[in-house]
């Protein structure tokens, strides 16, 4: 059996930062495994660790910068990595989840994996839609914002909650092969052994061109494109109350008479 899981690499931006043109100065910018796919990265690993011959593969769209990160998930399990970068990728703004979908598509028609992993979102864009987008592109079963997972190695079903609005959640059969979005919560993600990070360095990690998986640059929809950066404007001060709960206390609730909000 083979579980694909889709990892970012996201940038975390320090809370003083400036913009220079379309991006903030990369001096302000640290890089890690996006949350949600590191929530998705342990489902895999846990589904390995308790079953035999299971093989556990990421795919990362991203350039040469973020193989130090994606290693991470190599270092808490994964067997193998793909990524895929290409000069028409590099040239884009944005990639929208409609284009990232088609190029994991073709990962996923190579791999041939019987599970396909992501996580609900990525933490810089957010757009939630990937996963759902690329199991539409391979003609996969699919489960959204999933937070358990109860699936045995050969199935043709596997058993999971969703997370749905308002507090409710499903209960759902699926179909296999299958693309399931993971939220966070569902498990806790182990860190990185020292000894799992030493074999992450010799694990195999494949860099693919576009041209290379069968996708044809010029065919990318890339339908978004960036035009604007600012910082937004700060609406209202924050007032920091310092001092013991009783002293605290009293300052907030003189603050509420001021706005007028009575008791």
């Amino acid at each position: 059996m083979k579980v694909l899981v889709t990892v970012s690499e996201v940038a975390d931006v320090d809370d003083e930062f400036e913009i220079d043109g379309l991006g903030i100065e990369s001096r302000y910018l640290t890089y890690d495994l996006n949350e949600w796919d590191n929530y998705a990265v342990e489902e895999a690993v846990q589904l390995a660790e308790a079953h035999d011959d299971v093989e556990v593969v990421t795919a990362t769209i991203g350039p040469e910068r973020t193989e130090e990160t994606i290693r991470q998930a190599l270092a808490k399990g994964a067997d193998r990595a793909l990524r895929v970068w290409d000069d028409a990728l590099e040239e884009a703004s944005v990639l929208d989840p409609m284009t990232k979908a088609q190029v994991l598509a073709a990962v996923v028609e190579d791999e041939e994996p019987d599970l396909v992993l992501t996580g609900v979102q990525t933490g810089d864009d957010a757009f939630g839609a990937t996963g759902v987008a690329l199991a539409s592109s391979v003609d996969y079963a699919w489960g959204a914002v999933v937070n358990q997972l109860d699936y045995e190695p050969g199935n043709d079903v596997a058993n999971l909650h969703r997370e749905l609005e308002g507090g409710i959640e499903e209960i759902a059969e699926v179909d296999v092969p299958a693309v399931l979005t993971i939220q966070t919560g569902i498990n806790e993600p182990r860190y990185a052994s020292l000894r799992g990070i030493r074999q992450a360095q010799s694990k195999p990690l494949e860099a693919h061109t576009l041209d290379e998986i069968g996708v044809d640059a010029d065919g990318l929809p890339l339908p978004l494109t960036l035009t604007d950066l600012e910082e937004p404007e700060v609406e209202s001060d924050v007032e920091l109350f310092e001092g013991s709960p009783e002293e605290t206390a009293g300052a907030l609730a003189e603050m509420l008479r001021d706005q007028g909000v009575e008791a």
